[in-house]
Order: C-alpha cells, then structure tokens, then sequence
C-alpha cells in the first residue's frame, strides 16, 4: 500500500486530506461561488460529501487512479482548498488537473503555486507525459492558472457540462513533459 505523499513549496504544504478536514472542507466547498465556478461540486455542500469524498482518496491513490491533495499555508496552518491529478493513465502517461480554492484566498497566487508543485510531481514522480485540464468558459480565472504554469490552449468544447440546468462550455488545457521546466 503506497501512501500519499507531502509537496512542499514556498509558501504551500500539499498532503493528504484525511478525516479531521471534513468540516474545514465542507466550510469552504459550501460557498455557492466554489460551486458556480466548477463543473462538479454540488451546492450546498454538505459534510458527508466531503467526509465521502475524503474516504475515497487513499484507495484511489493506491490503485493509481487519482492523487488528491489539502492544499495547506505553511505559515497559518490554514485549509485553503484542493488539488489533484484525475483520472490518471499511467499505461497512457497522462492525467487531468483538477483544483478549487476558498474564495477567502482567492487572488493570492495559491492556486498557481499548488498547480506548479503537482506538476512536477505528475512529470518527475508519477512519469506522466502529459497533464491537462478544463475550466468554464465563463471563468477565466481558472483558465490563468492553467497559463501561468505553462500549459498551453488546446480547445473548447462548447455546451459539454451540463449545471443546473444550463449548458456551460468549457476550456481546454494542456501540458507535455517536453513543454514543462523543472
């Protein structure tokens, strides 16, 4: 059984989430801006969907199927959101990135260095040759995430989620080994 592993950055601790964040991740998922501004988090969001959603990880990770991590400031302490590589194909060498911030850190460049450090972890560690992502089109922000690190625009996909009941299109991301500096 592997374990999930810390990534260290600057500011940033990235490790497993484990049970004793079910309530800090409820309080920060359950914000109808983290909910509009992503494809799949529910709104409201209840406890039990993060203490699911946690329980999930561990058995996900060992069987190479994702690798979720807290995003954590090394300095406060503080819970500031989620980061993970999804649906992992390790006989393809790719993943996708999925990520959601507290709105309270928004606009603090966390999401950006988060992204940066599970990268290279894709790249150097899992030996993925290619990363990418999506975002809705309506949120931009997102999308400069994904530029600052270096991925590149590959497409959209126009109308391809469907949330409370309204077609969204979405954007897409990507990155190869080739294209990323370590």
């Amino acid at each position: 059984m592997s374990t999930i592993p810390a990534l260290k950055t600057k500011r940033l601790i990235l490790r497993p989430f484990t049970i004793d964040d079910v309530k800090k991740v409820q309080l920060l998922a359950n914000d109808f801006a983290i909910a509009d501004t992503t494809a799949s988090i529910p709104y409201p969001y209840e406890e039990s969907h993060a203490e699911e959603w946690i329980k999930t990880h561990e058995k996900e990770f060992n069987e190479n199927k994702q690798a979720n991590f807290a995003i954590i400031d090394l300095n406060a302490g503080n819970l500031i959101g989620a980061i993970s590589l999804l649906d992992i194909k390790t006989d393809e060498e790719r993943a996708e990135l999925g990520y959601w911030v507290g709105k309270k850190f928004w606009n603090n460049g966390y999401c950006t260095e988060a992204a940066r450090a599970i990268v290279k972890y894709g790249f150097e560690t899992l030996k993925l040759n290619r990363i990418y992502a999506h975002h809705l089109t309506r949120n931009s922000s997102s999308g400069r995430v994904m530029q600052k690190i270096g991925m590149k625009h590959e497409g959209s996909l126009r109308q391809h989620f469907k949330k409370w009941d309204k077609f969204e299109d979405v954007e897409i991301y990507g990155i190869l080994k080739i294209d990323h500096q370590f």
